[in-house]
Order: structure tokens, then C-alpha cells, then sequence
């Protein structure tokens, strides 16, 4: 094929008919702040650690953070059905901004605890791509507002790729991380160039969506009352506050996600937080290692988030995120068990994959069975249970780190996480959305 005729198939790939200057930015955004939290994810559990923080102090840290964001999360998916999605996707990265700054300046655990709480520093390791904070259910409200539903499952899977791209270059940074062991005021120095390059990142995220432009009606919009002269803003602000309620037509999917996602956050409590420490402590393996390794899982992964939506066409959204969550599990026990960081790195890689197929297909089945006025509440409150019970797991898996072993926590999490793939299954499977009723599933090839 001629280099002319290929150049419009290639710029149809760059700029599908879905996308536009919205979707672009959140895009941006997304892969700047994936590059934070994923640099984050990898210093900050070192540094923490050459500065004196055991296991079980980690974990009280980890609780700290998942318990602010769960209420940060349920807070703004509550708040954004009422007075729009933009003003947390401005206004959270540049919390975690804040964050990344206080990290690089002062050592005192009580500003370390307070920063890591409200910029969710210890929410997944660095190759966590799509933890990106607790704006999320804003966002993906927004997104799936933006889009028809045939192209949901799709730009989830863009987005979750352009996750890994930010993630990849939040690995590669942590290249600049220093290699040998610092401790006290000599750590805080070395790695705050690496924090200020966090809140960099972060910051960029924020400006990029003040960008939006956010089209949908405000509901939260209410008429001067007569009589009663005052400000726009705070009537606004007490009409959506006084609007305030939990889902009532999606509150079946809601009690069953529950359900399914208490068990999911007790899984990854016991392990997610935990696993740039696990290769530090098992490996002796230095921040840099460990940024270059997850480095190369956001590269090798990538495609895998572009491949989403096909296997859920052709075997059906539900079954493919039930076997991508058993498969998640059944991953854990072996990874452990190797013997060399490139061993266990590779097993490492190879869960990754796996995770980054169900991932945006979970969260766009999400959107798509609540109801199209309870989504982001639908998405803060589903998440809720599994940030709860995310809080707990961490103070048992810090002390199962440093009292009994490296990897029973991790044996526990994958029992935990096999009963969430099976709960899943059984619950939805016969709940289909809304693209897969009209078109049925494509039946799988033959042997031959």
C-alpha cells in the first residue's frame, strides 16, 4: 500500500468519529496524571521505607489514603450529578500537586499521612495505570455523556491505553530516583526532585481540563427565589446540596456491585498498596529497578487495553471480566514464588496484561446498566464498599509482612480476588447492556 493511500487510514486510527476536543483533553489529562500517580506509586513506598516506615506503618499510611478517598470519591460522584463534572477534574489533580510538594519538603509524619490522604499517594503500585484518584467517577460520567453507547466499550479502551502511556513515563522517571540507600535528610533531598516532577505531572492534569468545555445542563441551576437577593454561586450550591440522594433506579446493580467490590478491595488491600515494598523488601531491588520494570509492563500492556472491546464482543462483556478477574487471581500464587526479580517481574507482566483487558470493561458495564441520571454516583457508590474494605485490608497485610511472611498476603488476596470473578459472573450474567441485546455475541471459533 502506497504511503498516500495508508495516510488516511492512519489519521481515521489518531481521530476516530467518536473523538473530539473534550474527549481529547480528558485524554491529555488522563495521561498526565497516569504518569503521577504511576511515578508516585513507585517512590513513594521506597522512600517511605529508607526513611523508617516498616510494613505495619505502611499500612496505617495506605489505610489513611484509601478511607480519604473513599469519601473524596463518594463525595464527588454525589456532587457532579448535580453541579457538573469539570470543577473536580480541575480541582483534585491539583490536590495531588499539592501533595507531590509537601512530599518533597518536609519528613514529619503528620504532613506525610496528610498529603498522602488527600493527593491519594499509596492507591496501586506504578503499574497501576488506571488508578488515577478519586475524580474518576466525574470522570467517567462525563465521558460516557460524551460518547454513543457502540463506542463506550472503545473509548474505555483508549482510555486505559493512553492510562498506560502516562503510567510508562511515570516508570521511566522513577529512573531518576536515587540507587543506593539514603536515609533521614539525605533521602528527603534526594528523591525531592522526583516528588516535584509528581506534582509537575499532577498539575498539568488540572490545567489541561480547565479546558473543558461541558455542554451538559446544569441541573443544580435553580430560579431567585423573590425577596431574596444573593449570590448565584451559593444558591447553586444549596440546591445541589439539598438535591443530594442515593440512586433509587439503580439501586439493584447497585446492592450487587457491593457485593462483588467489597471482596475485590479486601484483595487488593492485601497486595495493591503493597507491591513496589514487596520488590523492595524481597529483591532488595532499588526504585529505579522497579520503575524500569513497570515501565515495561505499561509498554508490553498497552495493546491489551486496545483489545478490550473485541474479546467483549466476542464472548460478551460479563464472561470476559469473569475470567480476566479469576485469571488476575490464579497469577498471584505463582509470582510470589519465584525466585529472582526478573522471574517474578515477568509473572508480574503477565497478570498485568490480563488486568488491563478487564479494567475499562468493568467500569464501562458500570455506566452502562445505571441510569443516565445516577451515573456518577452510581460509579463513587459501587467503588465505596471496596475503598472500605481497601482501608482494612492494609493494617492485617502489614503485619502479616513483617510478623509472618512476604507472601502469605498475597496468597490471601488471590482467594479473595477468585471470589470476586465468581461473584461477578453469577450476579450479571444474565444482565447484559445495552449494545449486547441488540447485537448478539459472536460465538467463538471452532477448533480446527
Amino acid at each position: 500500500m502506497s504511503p498516500a493511500a495508508s495516510w488516511p487510514r492512519l489519521w481515521a486510527r489518531l481521530h476516530p468519529e467518536w473523538s473530539d476536543r473534550n474527549l481529547s483533553l480528558v485524554l491529555a489529562a488522563r495521561t498526565a496524571m497516569s504518569a503521577a500517580r504511576a511515578l508516585a506509586g513507585v517512590v513513594a513506598p521506597v522512600y517511605l521505607a529508607l526513611d523508617g516506615f516498616d510494613a505495619e506503618r505502611l499500612g496505617l499510611l495506605f489505610a489513611a489514603v484509601a478511607v480519604a478517598s473513599a469519601i473524596m470519591a463518594t463525595a464527588i460522584g454525589l456532587l457532579s450529578d448535580r453541579v457538573g463534572r469539570k470543577p473536580f477534574l480541575v480541582a483534585v489533580p491539583l490536590l495531588a500537586a499539592l501533595a507531590g510538594v509537601a512530599f518533597a519538603d518536609d519528613r514529619s509524619t503528620g504532613v506525610l499521612f496528610a498529603a498522602a490522604a488527600l493527593g491519594s499517594f499509596g492507591r496501586g503500585s506504578g503499574a497501576g495505570a488506571g488508578a488515577v484518584g478519586p475524580y474518576q467517577p466525574a470522570e467517567s460520567a462525563f465521558v460516557v455523556e460524551s460518547v454513543l453507547p457502540r463506542y463506550r466499550n472503545v473509548v474505555f479502551g483508549r482510555i486505559s491505553f493512553v492510562s498506560s502511556v502516562g503510567a510508562l513515563v511515570g516508570g521511566l522517571l522513577a529512573l531518576l530516583a536515587p540507587s543506593h540507600r539514603l536515609t533521614g535528610q539525605a533521602a528527603t533531598a534526594a528523591f525531592g526532585d522526583v516528588f516535584l516532577a509528581t506534582a509537575g505531572l499532577a498539575a498539568l492534569a488540572g490545567f489541561l481540563a480547565v479546558f473543558i468545555v461541558e455542554s451538559r445542563p446544569d441541573r443544580a441551576a435553580a430560579a431567585p427565589e423573590p425577596g431574596r437577593p444573593g449570590r448565584p454561586e451559593g444558591r447553586r450550591l444549596r440546591s445541589a446540596l439539598s438535591g443530594i440522594h442515593l440512586p433509587r433506579r439503580s439501586r439493584p446493580l447497585l446492592y450487587r456491585l457491593w457485593v462483588t467490590n467489597s471482596l475485590n478491595g479486601l484483595a487488593i488491600g492485601m497486595f495493591g498498596p503493597f507491591v513496589t515494598y514487596w520488590f523492595f523488601r524481597r529483591f532488595d531491588a532499588s526504585a529505579g529497578e522497579i520503575g524500569a520494570l513497570f515501565a515495561v509492563v505499561n509498554v508490553v500492556t498497552a495493546a491489551a487495553t486496545l483489545s478490550a472491546a473485541g474479546l467483549a464482543k466476542r464472548w460478551g462483556l460479563v464472561n470476559t471480566v469473569g475470567a480476566v478477574r479469576g485469571a488476575q487471581a490464579a497469577l498471584l500464587v505463582p509470582m510470589v514464588l519465584m525466585p529472582s526479580f526478573e522471574a517474578a517481574g515477568a509473572v508480574y507482566l503477565l497478570r498485568m496484561i490480563v488486568q488491563r483487558i478487564g479494567l475499562p470493561l468493568r467500569q464501562s458495564y458500570v455506566l452502562a446498566m445505571a441510569d443516565a441520571e445516577e451515573r456518577a454516583a452510581v460509579t463513587a457508590l459501587s467503588n465505596l464498599p471496596s475503598q472500605l474494605t481497601m482501608a482494612g485490608s492494609p493494617l492485617f497485610a502489614g503485619y502479616l509482612f513483617d510478623e509472618v511472611s512476604l507472601s502469605l498476603p498475597f496468597d490471601i488476596a488471590a482467594v479473595l480476588q477468585g471470589l470476586n470473578a465468581v461473584t461477578f459472573w453469577v450476579f450479571f450474567r444474565h444482565a447484559p447492556p445495552e449494545e449486547e441485546l441488540r447485537a448478539p455475541v459472536e460465538p467463538a471459533a471452532p477448533p480446527s
